[in-house]
């Protein structure tokens, strides 16, 4: 069983890890909300939507139950996120995943890593539990920087300081809503817990949907988590591409997409738009599914589209401009494209952290101007560095992804290596 939760881009990583699955010849059923049907249907996974905790019908920003972009601060964020999605309904996410439990003796629960509902009916159930993330883990790793501040690793004992109060702050954040946790764990006969994450320790994985090579290295990483490289996939809504330029088009082709999840950037993406027109390029924008597609107007030089397939569209790209969400750093790194960032929350800093360090892109604020936004493109597109550090990049991240899964025993075998794991646990 997978269970996860229309939120962005990890739904369609976790549906492609349940296509994987089922091509292994493993029963799967995914649990999300009602939004995430038709692209489950189209991986001929069997869906199930959330009846009794809130299951989102469609991807209209109007319909999102978080709705973050209005959140002030990052304390009102992880208020927003802990009573609408972790802690609020997280005896109604319990009630959903134990009544599916008991048609699958034996099942191993695979959840996104905030659907902490999923864990105690998994837990509660003595189901194996494993926990899957489409992107950096969100709770802190021995040795890394704090999550959600984009800081680079500490290099001295004040930035150490620095850290160690911010990840302090974070987990006080995070704890105020332990009380009403342990009120829905008490509910299902589990005892309180003494901290908001120590929830996450019902599993016994946790598979970090990333790179090592991309991540910065935690000391130690802990037992339970194992790195299974990056799972960057197209979603099933995306249009393919046909390029509208003559093949011999001299001019810098440049890539800005947002995310597929509202953020209010429409005021971003007009000054993106801003900053490439009249410049010596061409680009695609491609808005997603959370924008009005009539909300900006194609040029002979700008095409602006709902959606446009990035794969076909990464062999042509001199650039891309973007928020930095997980797939969308990833998946130009490893066709060699640096990156423009302007990351708007969530874990679109820290994965503008990590490219940056690497000196594969650029990173700004989302509150830059279009000079600005216009002044950071020509540079990257005019020093060859930053072309020559993603592509080393990306060819570092595939090589991570292609070595064998191994435990501490000494096993290793080829292959998926999320699947794999999942295969350990169940005993297969």
């Amino acid at each position: 069983m997978l269970t996860t939760w229309e939120g962005g881009g990890h739904v369609t990583p976790m549906l492609w890890l349940g296509r994987r699955l089922a091509d292994r010849g493993h029963a799967v059923l995914v649990m999300s909300d009602a939004a995430s049907g038709p692209e489950a249907a189209a991986l001929g996974l069997e869906f199930r939507p959330w009846t009794r905790a809130p299951s989102r019908p469609d991807k209209n920003p109007l319909n999102d139950p978080l709705k973050e972009w209005e959140a002030p601060d990052p304390a009102s964020v992880i208020a927003r996120l802990c009573e609408g999605l972790i802690v609020g309904p997280a005896g109604l996410y319990a009630a959903d995943v134990a009544e599916a439990l008991p048609a699958r003796p034996g099942a191993v629960l695979v959840s996104q890593e905030l659907i902490f509902g999923a864990m105690m009916a998994a837990e509660a159930a003595g189901a194996p539990l494993a926990l899957f993330t489409a992107n950096l883990w969100p709770f802190g790793l021995p040795g890394q920087p704090p999550f959600g501040a984009g800081l680079l690793p500490a290099a001295d004992e004040a930035e150490r300081m620095r850290d160690a109060l911010i990840a302090r702050v974070s987990a006080q954040l995070y704890d105020a809503h332990l009380p009403a946790l342990n009120a829905a764990r008490a509910g299902l006969g589990l005892q309180p817990l003494s901290s908001l994450v120590a929830q996450t320790e019902a599993a016994a994985r946790i598979l970090l949907g990333v790179s090592a090579a991309f991540d910065f290295p935690a000391d130690p990483l802990p037992d339970r988590f194992i790195y299974v490289g990056q799972q960057a996939k197209l979603p099933g809504w995306v249009a393919p591409w046909a390029s509208p330029w003559s093949p011999g088009d001299p001019r810098p082709l440049v890539l800005v997409s947002f995310s597929t999840l509202y953020q209010r950037q429409e005021d971003l993406i007009g000054r993106v738009i801003s900053a490439v027109q009249g410049r010596p390029v061409r680009a695609v924008v491609t808005l997603g599914p959370a924008v009005d597609p009539g909300a900006f107007q194609s040029t002979e030089q700008i095409r602006v589209l709902p959606s446009a397939s990035h794969d076909a569209l990464m062999p042509e790209l001199s650039a891309m401009i973007t928020h930095a969400g997980h797939g969308s750093v990833v998946r130009p790194l490893l066709g060699g494209v640096p990156l423009l960032m302007l990351p708007m929350g969530r874990d679109q800093p820290d994965n503008a952290a990590r490219v940056e360090a690497r000196g594969a892109g650029l990173r700004l604020s989302p509150e830059a101007s279009s000079e600005q936004i216009g002044a950071a493109l020509d540079r990257l597109l005019a020093d060859a560095r930053y072309r020559e550090r993603a592509r080393a990049l990306g060819e570092a991240i595939r090589a991570e992804d292609a070595r064998p899964a191994a435990r501490r025993s000494g096993e290793a075998r080829s292959g998926d290596r999320a699947v794999i794991e999942l295969e350990r646990l169940a005993g297969a």
